[in-house]
């Protein structure tokens, strides 16, 4: 358990880069109040949920977390996943939701679950990555329109009923939405270190409070953080909440795994611990939950501000947390004059920022199943959610991997090497020549090729021995095996010897196992080498009758 805890070790170092932690944290909390206001109000639980969770899930997983530079908070991709929770089950349902899935987040990490990440698929990531971008934009439409058309619980519709339902009253909306967009947009050409997104935020609040737009505003924010409470965890609120609790947990561990290896490679400086990883960001999830906020998870776009601002431990996040709390405490009144169209242009543009074209062009270029893939994935993220978009894009690339490795597979007939050493007369060299016959086997012998040697070998005629070549196999399962067991069976049958060279020991103990060697007949049938396996052949061509 030791590897779990917090240990001073974390903080290496503090002594000479407190100053940088602390500009590095300040300027993380720039670029996370409207992102947080922003992804709270999308999510349906409202922006005091967004800040709380920036500050609780963000210093909890700050302290307990595996990586020294993980910045956590709400995240647009958990929005897409809460939305759906909070239309159909309510508020408490979401921070019911939060708690559960930090347990099994918890259990995860406990688990040693850290290092799974690394078996999905880059066009997987790629694909629920542009696909959450998708929602979250579609999100924005109604906010960004000023829309009062009757929400439903699907993204997509919302957006076509905001659109569908314009009048002159979405003009001081759309003006807003537009105005933060164009600052979004223009500012980092004008210099790339400036607080784009809170500029634009500034800005449209005091264009609206100026001119009187008839603006929809965030509304009121608590002036300091609320009494921790346990939220309804009834049996029968779990078993109903436990399916989107899993939803979010499975979220929740691949995005912060993903930003800790993104900030692995940025930074200088030893890997971060996935294990415990998972056990801070469920811990966070778990606190986020007590305190009424909603799921968080690892925040790449502002674990990446927080590398290139010169953090060099941890204490640049709980910096990060601490000035949020500072901003709930004292400017929570100016939080609630934020126009909601301002939080929506921003995060149209951070939508847009989501997707980098370059890697969706070299995708669409490259192989044609990563093509399938990577366009699947995104289709099922934005048309069902998240959770069915991952697994129905694990489960192709995987049978499309299986695909392709039985397509590298195959048998292939060699001809007889120089027999000049097993032979003593030329009518002996014939009748070897004649009844010997080798194959080789390369690739991998498992269920999704099996079928397809088991046609190539019992094909064989006219021979009286047949030695297999078994080193350039790589994988053998038992299905594998049990192909070759049908093999011998069948060729013994008509009364062909089946002789194996160069097994590998796993696959001879597999072999073994199931009997494949014993039914290959009474004496030793298989040798490291070719020539003992041919001089074995010789022995048995020779015994033949009708030598």
């Amino acid at each position: 358990m030791s590897a779990f805890l917090p240990k001073r070790s974390d903080y290496a170092g503090l002594g000479r880069s407190w100053r940088t932690d602390l500009v590095a944290g300040i300027t993380v909390a720039v670029v996370a109040l409207p992102l947080a206001l922003g992804f709270g109000v999308a999510s349906g639980m409202g922006a005091a949920a967004g800040l709380i969770t920036a500050v609780v899930a963000g210093i909890v997983a700050a302290v307990f977390g595996g990586s020294n530079f993980q910045v956590s908070g709400p995240t647009g991709a958990m929005t897409v996943v809460l939305v759906p929770v909070v239309a159909m089950h309510g508020l408490s349902a979401a921070v019911t939701v939060a708690v559960i899935a930090g347990v099994i987040v918890i259990a995860m990490g406990l688990a040693g679950m850290g290092r799974l990440v690394t078996l999905i698929p880059w066009p997987v990531i790629e694909g629920f990555t542009v696909g959450i971008a998708i929602i979250i934009a579609l999100q924005q439409i109604p906010n960004a329109v000023g829309s009062t058309a009757t929400p439903s619980d699907r993204t997509a519709v919302n957006a076509l009923n905001a659109i569908t339902h314009l009048s002159a009253a979405a003009i001081p909306a759309i003006t807003v939405t537009s105005l933060a967009v164009l600052i979004m947009l223009v500012l980092p050409r004008i210099r790339r270190t400036l607080p784009a997104s809170l500029i634009a935020v500034v800005v449209a609040t005091a264009v609206v409070s100026i001119t009187g737009l008839a603006a929809a505003k965030v509304g009121a924010v608590p002036s300091s953080l609320p009494a921790p409470h346990v939220p309804d965890l009834s049996p029968a609120t779990v078993q109903a909440l436990l399916g989107s609790a899993v939803a979010v947990a499975a979220l929740a561990a691949i995005e912060s795994l993903l930003s800790a290896r993104v900030a692995d490679g940025m930074a200088d400086s030893p890997p971060s611990n996935p294990d415990r990883e998972l056990l801070g960001q469920g811990m966070a999830n778990v606190a986020s939950g007590l305190f009424g906020g909603m799921p968080a998870t690892g925040a790449i776009a502002r674990t990446a501000v927080n590398v290139r601002s010169g953090a060099a431990t941890r204490m640049a996040a709980i910096v990060h947390s601490i000035v949020l709390l500072a901003i709930i405490m004292v400017a929570s009144t100016l939080v609630g004059l934020i126009p909601l169209a301002a939080l929506a242009g921003v995060l149209i543009v951070t939508a847009y920022r989501m997707v980098e074209l370059r890697t969706v062009r070299s995708l669409l270029h490259s192989t044609r199943p990563d093509r399938i893939v990577f366009l699947l994935t995104a289709v099922c993220t934005v048309a069902f959610d998240l959770v069915v978009a991952v697994e129905v894009g694990i489960v192709l690339a995987a049978v499309l991997a299986l695909l392709a490795l039985a397509r590298a597979s195959g048998t292939t007939q060699e001809s007889l090497p120089d027999l000049s050493d097993h032979f003593d007369t030329r009518q002996e060299h014939e009748l070897l020549a004649r009844h010997i016959a080798v194959y080789r086997i390369d690739g991998s012998m498992f269920f999704g090729a099996a079928q397809r040697f088991l046609d190539e070998l019992t094909a064989i005629t006219d021979v009286r021995v047949v030695i297999i070549r078994m080193s350039g196999i790589g994988i053998l399962d038992a299905t594998g095996a049990n192909a070759l067991l049908n093999v011998v069976k069948d060729l013994n049958s008509r009364g062909i010897t089946v002789i194996f060279k160069g097994l590998k020991p796993e696959h001879e103990q597999l072999l073994n196992t199931l009997g494949v060697l014993g039914d290959s007949g009474d004496h030793r049938h298989s040798y490291p080498s070719l020539d003992e396996a041919i001089a074995h052949a010789k022995a048995h061509v020779l015994a033949s009758p009708t030598s």
